[in-house]
């Protein structure tokens, strides 16, 4: 019984909490270019965060009951409180009172459509989410005609579809929330109550230039604005820090007054360099306590500072890659037992290596984020990591902490935890370097935290990517130039053998059963035509020292070949495996390239190769010292193989 009536307790809070947030007021359409958009919300009781709420926007679609109801946009309510009266107003820059957070121009379509709050994070309605009824809090449908969604109408539980033109007045008129829960089409009330009783704010608006990121030694101007002009003086506070962001990295004053009869102020803040790299940090901007008949409106406000001293390394980015200049730690006799093996055999010796069950370290996927922060590390600037698909570096303090994809940097499995069958494998606790659980072939857990294949990348890129096989489904992001295509045929090598179960096959396999992932002949072609970099033979050192295996694939590239490729059967050995990159050095420009391309710094006679990303050849020529080439080829990525003296290397060219 005791148990029954705690159940029914929880059931009762919980109703209570889904019915504190209501759309209270909706203005769709409005004059000109749709500059003065707005969306109200209420809740029951005052000063109520919306922490765990979101709004969605959604398309009607098709007519027909329960089809193409989609979402175009959806905000994150995290942070924002409700007013005095219970209110807080979302909208464009132009809305006045000023809203406490910002939706772009022209964003809100007019309809017939529909928006919803629910339970959860803009994260979990990416662009093309159907409408939904789980997790819902409450929803409003309408247009700016006759017409209804009646099919957003169905999937929201909703039985009425509000016309904001309903008196001809559609640019002057907004859709507003009545006391006993229905809708009624009248002159708009943005922050205050529709019914004209409450509390008029004036609201206070913070704002700071230049616009982030700055960087230390900069200064930076925070202004505070007031809807109206103050009464009296308007003396108030703000505050800085955050986390390693302190006192001791500024100088200025953070109490400001605002006299009377104006309604705006503006400080100096001087950012010190310290001359010392401790990374990029975030300052935030919080207001503290205002008097009676204020509100602050969009406070903690976060601004990047980026470090003045960050490091930089001698070798290259994946999209700039050198060779050579970063030598591989393995242990002498490392390989040894692979000599002159082929076929399973020499697939199985390989395991035995790199799965010793004697040797081999397996770690916590909580352990990832300080793995993938030196491993993943941009040459250019060591308070950065590489992300992979997107080829572009991010400040290692926006890795997501929380649930939020947008603007946050993850880890990305290149094989991907559904097909691996390693979901969730391992603790989320990060436990150092020096604590690591006993491992072995069969181990398949394992792979949920092996840094051999798992990489920083965009939060959103991650997300799109998902299970997706490379070459057949997924390549990358548009535009992207294939920096990282060696890398993850790599990857996927090494897990098809350190870990039984796992394959590498042709096609575009489904993602049951677990075990499977394509595309082998595409992951052969990007093995040659990206060939292993100082960016990755670094990054194998440093997994090295955390799990006591190194990825055989970035040592010997050819033994995918051997294993999987066109020497499959044929015994290896090291003496056919160089670094090429590293031994044949030449000239190619311009890069970009439009019709011609110049190869220079050869001595004596040459061969020239052009492929196209999918592995074609579309060129073949014989030069001696240098050459210039008329390309008559389409706008796109290629790779440039040049063999002299038996050795050969590969760059990537871009043509415009």
């Amino acid at each position: 019984m005791i148990k029954k009536i705690l159940l029914l307790f929880v059931v009762l809070v919980s109703d209570v909490s889904f019915g504190q947030i209501v759309i209270n007021e909706l203005d769709c359409d409005t004059p000109s270019t749709d500059v003065l958009e707005f969306i109200e919300l209420k809740s029951a009781t005052p000063n109520f965060s919306l922490d765990g709420y979101v709004i969605v926007f959604f398309n009607a679609g098709s007519t027909s009951p329960y089809a193409g109801s989609l979402s175009y946009y959806a905000v994150d309510l995290d942070g924002l409180v409700t007013d005095g009266n219970g209110n807080v107003l979302l909208g464009n820059l132009q809305v006045s009172p000023s809203p406490s957070s910002i939706i772009p121009q022209a964003m809100i379509q007019n309809g017939p459509d529909a928006v919803a709050i629910y339970l959860g994070n803009a994260d979990d309605f990416p662009l093309n989410t159907p409408a939904t009824a789980t997790n819902l809090v409450d929803a409003l449908v309408y247009s700016t005609n006759t017409s209804t969604a009646a099919n957003l109408m169905g999937i929201l539980g909703e039985t009425v579809s509000y016309n904001e033109n309903v008196n001809g007045l559609k640019d002057s008129q907004s859709i507003q929330r009545k006391t006993d829960g229905t809708y009624e089409v009248k002159p708009p009330t943005p922050r205050a109550n529709n019914d004209g009783s409450g509390i008029i704010y004036n609201g206070i608006t913070t704002t700071y230039a230049p616009i982030a990121p700055l960087t230390e030694g900069q200064s930076m101007t925070v202004s505070f604005t007031t809807d109206a002009n103050v009464s009296s003086d308007l003396n108030f506070s703000f505050t800085l820090s955050n986390g390693s962001f302190t006192a001791s990295d500024y100088t200025g004053t953070t109490s400001v007054t605002i006299p009377t009869g104006t309604n705006t102020v503006s400080t100096v803040i001087q950012l010190l360099n310290d001359g010392v790299n401790d990374g990029d940090e975030n300052l935030r901007i919080t207001i503290g306590s205002v008097p009676a008949g204020y509100i602050v409106l969009r406070n903690n406000i976060s601004v990047r500072v980026t470090d003045a001293n960050y490091l930089t390394s001698s070798w290259g980015t994946p999209l700039n890659p050198t060779y050579g200049q970063i030598a591989s730690t393995v242990p002498v006799g490392y390989y040894t037992s692979l000599e002159g093996l082929s076929g399973v055999a020499l697939k199985q010796a390989l395991q035995n290596i790199i799965a010793n069950p004697a040797v081999v370290r397996a770690h916590n996927y909580g352990d990832i984020w300080e793995i993938l922060k030196t491993a993943d590390q941009n040459p250019l600037n060591n308070n950065q990591v590489w992300l992979m698909y997107t080829e572009r570096a991010q400040t290692k303090i926006d890795y997501q902490s929380g649930n939020s994809i947008v603007g946050f940097w993850n880890r990305e499995h290149i094989y991907c935890q559904s097909r691996g069958g390693f979901s969730d494998g391992t603790s989320s606790f990060a436990d150092g370097i020096n604590v690591w659980l006993p491992t072995g072939p069969n181990d398949i857990l394992a792979g949920h935290a092996d840094a051999h294949h798992i990489r920083a990348e965009d939060g959103q890129e991650n997300s799109s990517r998902n299970e997706r096989n490379y070459g057949v489904d997924y390549s990358g992001p548009a535009g992207n130039s294939g920096s990282w295509h060696g890398d993850v045929a790599r990857a996927v090598f090494y897990m098809c053998v350190r870990y039984s179960g796992l394959n590498v096959v042709n096609g575009n396999p489904a993602q049951n059963p677990d075990g499977f992932i394509g595309n082998l002949t595409t992951l052969l072609t990007w093995n040659h035509s990206d060939p292993s970099d100082d960016f990755e033979m670094n990054r194998n050192n440093y997994i090295y020292t955390w799990q006591m295996n190194r990825n055989p694939f970035i040592d010997y590239p050819n033994l995918a070949d051997y294993i999987w490729g066109t020497h499959a059967g044929e015994p290896w050995y090291s003496t056919l495996s160089t670094n090429e990159a590293a031994d044949l050095k030449f000239l190619m420009y311009p890069n970009p390239a439009n019709d011609n391309l110049t190869i220079s710094g050869i001595r004596g006679g040459a061969v020239v190769e052009i492929y196209s990303c999918t592995g074609q050849k579309v060129l073949n020529e014989y030069f001696s010292d240098s050459i210039k080439l008329q390309l008559d080829l389409s706008s796109g990525v290629y790779f440039v193989k040049v063999t002299s003296d038996g050795k050969s290397t590969t760059q990537k060219l871009i043509l415009r």
